[in-house]
């Protein structure tokens, strides 16, 4: 009674097992006929007349083929020729006498030939303005943004109609936000042009929404004379609509440059708060002057060139290896310099000073003697490259925004460890009233000498970040260790958070001033008005609390 069922199952796989050899087969199949129209379509580029070239470009297209950009842009720019003998088609790469042979499905070099075996493949301005334009419909149907972007901008230097009807037709299935600022820039550059007036005052009021530099040149040229002293553009309706318009783009480039400086302020404020917050700790828990700290830095930026040099075809993930490595081996310095040096010196800051310059001195010329004086440079991962272009007038760098991003995580990191564990309520006890502390038992000794190797590591840190921003060499602190001690006395010895506002105020008042003062000047501005302010604030905008705040 089964039989029957059984059979109908048997019957079922049997269908699905056909269904699956099926579909291999035709996958390569179709595969192949693709490659076939496409070579096809390549053959009749070989003919005589531009007619049937044009028809061939065509085909070209319609075959869809990976490489109809190739070889569109090959024809395009004058590089593609055939083989006499069998009329072949190649992408020709010049190579003094010889010309290499590029095999237009794989894209590989096959052979080197001389001139006279191989004739070009000859277009005229008609066929150029095909190809520009199927080229530009390739492009603007790729996935990738800044693609689409580059090839409205390769339009805009050639608009015609059948353009303008291409964008047209982008601009409404078009996702990126600045993608469509630019072709409705492109469009606003062809109607500009047009001679009718409503067509002309749309155009100049779709360019007073733009901030594209191209948009702003050419209102400004609508409202410009010419050598005689005349308007360009009669129409006095237009120029107003053209000189309100240069006002609101104006308007906008002002906010936009605004949150620029302020976007570097905040990045070098970033960078301030990496290489001042672990002086902070130490100078306000142990009241030990570190002129070593900029050299604590150089040896974090020095660990993540190694790193590198350890790990080449990883350089994406060297960074996430170089912050740990870069923390213990700072760190570990760090407590070898208590431990070794300013154990014997504490209550003589002057001492320590001394002592800590001396030994500044010292790693400085033990950089130099095993990697040279010469600088060092560290790649920067594809990852942090480039720049987030939130529209044509604002830009901000990948690198300086993972910065920000990161000298924010470290500084949550060091408020919990402050907070929530013991080592941070030993260190708070002791930088409040070391003596209380040791009367309670709290070895006061060891939470120097760990938190001497935190602050450290915190610089270590500071410096794989450096690392991304600047060359790495032996005087790579210098330029960072009197501005963290500016951070550290404006906010407030010991305090993270007062660390964490002079950082910022700091790094945006300098980015603010540097247009007008330049950045030597802007310093020595900055750093007269802390000499002022600690004159009528001598502990900082956030004073330390406890019996030893007052000393």
């Amino acid at each position: 009674m089964k039989l029957p069922c059984i059979t109908g199952h048997l019957k079922c796989l049997l269908l699905l097992l056909m269904l699956c050899l099926s579909v291999l087969t035709i996958n390569p199949v179709l595969a192949a006929s693709g490659d076939e129209q496409f070579m096809n379509a390549l053959q009749q580029l070989t003919a005589k007349k531009f007619n049937q070239k044009s028809q061939a470009i065509s085909e070209i297209e319609n075959s869809r083929h990976s490489q109809v950009k190739p070889v569109l842009n090959a024809l395009l720019t004058g590089n593609l020729y055939y083989r006499k003998s069998d009329k072949v088609v190649f992408i020709v790469q010049k190579q003094d006498e010889t010309f290499q042979l590029i095999d237009v499905l794989s894209d590989q070099q096959v052979a080197e030939v001389g001139k006279r075996t191989l004739k070009k493949i000859s277009i005229n301005n008609t066929l150029r303005s095909q190809l520009r334009s199927i080229i530009a419909r390739v492009d603007l149907s790729d996935p990738n943004a800044d693609v689409r972007r580059s090839a409205v901008q390769d339009m805009m230097k050639d608009m015609s109609l059948d353009a303008v009807n291409l964008l047209q037709e982008q601009l409404v299935i078009e996702r990126s936000e600045i993608v469509k600022e630019t072709i409705q820039v492109a469009i606003a550059l062809y109607d500009i042009k047009s001679d009718d007036k409503a067509t002309k005052l749309n155009a100049i009021n779709a360019l007073g929404d733009s901030v594209h530099p191209e948009a702003n040149n050419l209102l400004k040229y609508v409202v410009s004379k010419d050598a005689d002293g005349n308007y360009v553009e009669n129409d006095l309706e237009l120029r107003l609509a053209a000189q309100n318009a240069i006002s609101t783009v104006e308007t906008k480039l002002k906010i936009y440059s605004f949150a620029e400086t302020l976007f570097f302020g905040v990045s070098l404020g970033s960078v301030l708060l990496l290489s001042a917050i672990g002086l902070a700790i130490t100078f306000g828990v142990m009241g030990v002057i570190n002129m070593a700290h900029g050299e604590l830095m150089m040896l974090g930026a020095y660990t993540t060139y190694v790193v590198q040099l350890l790990m080449p075809n990883s350089i994406e993930y060297s960074l996430m290896v170089a912050v740990p490595a870069a923390f213990l081996v700072a760190g570990f310095v760090g407590i070898l310099i208590e431990r070794g040096v300013l154990q014997f010196l504490y209550g003589r800051p002057l001492e320590t000073l001394l002592a800590t310059f001396g030994i500044s001195l010292i790693l400085q010329q033990v950089v130099r003697s095993v990697f040279s004086p010469l600088n060092r440079s560290v790649e920067t991962p594809e990852w942090m490259s480039g720049a987030w272009e939130i529209n044509s007038a604002l830009a901000l760098t990948y690198n300086r925004l993972y910065i920000i991003i990161f000298s924010l995580i470290i500084f949550a990191l060091l408020i919990l460890i402050l907070k929530k564990t013991a080592l941070g309520l030993y260190i708070r006890s002791v930088s409040q009233n070391r003596e209380m502390a040791k009367a309670m038992g709290v070895r006061s000794e060891w939470v120097d000498a760990l938190t001497f190797g935190l602050g450290s590591g915190i610089a270590g840190i500071a410096g794989v970040a450096l690392s991304q921003l600047t060359n790495v060499g032996p005087n790579l602190g210098q330029a960072y260790i009197i501005d963290s001690f500016m951070v550290v006395v404006f906010g407030g010895v010991g305090n993270l958070w007062g660390t964490f506002v002079a950082a910022m105020s700091l790094g945006v008042v300098n980015k603010f001033l540097e247009p007008w003062s330049g950045a030597v000047l802007a310093k020595i501005i900055v750093l007269v008005f802390i000499i002022l302010f600690i004159q009528k604030r001598p502990k900082g905008l956030f004073p330390q609390k406890g019996r030893a705040g007052g000393n």
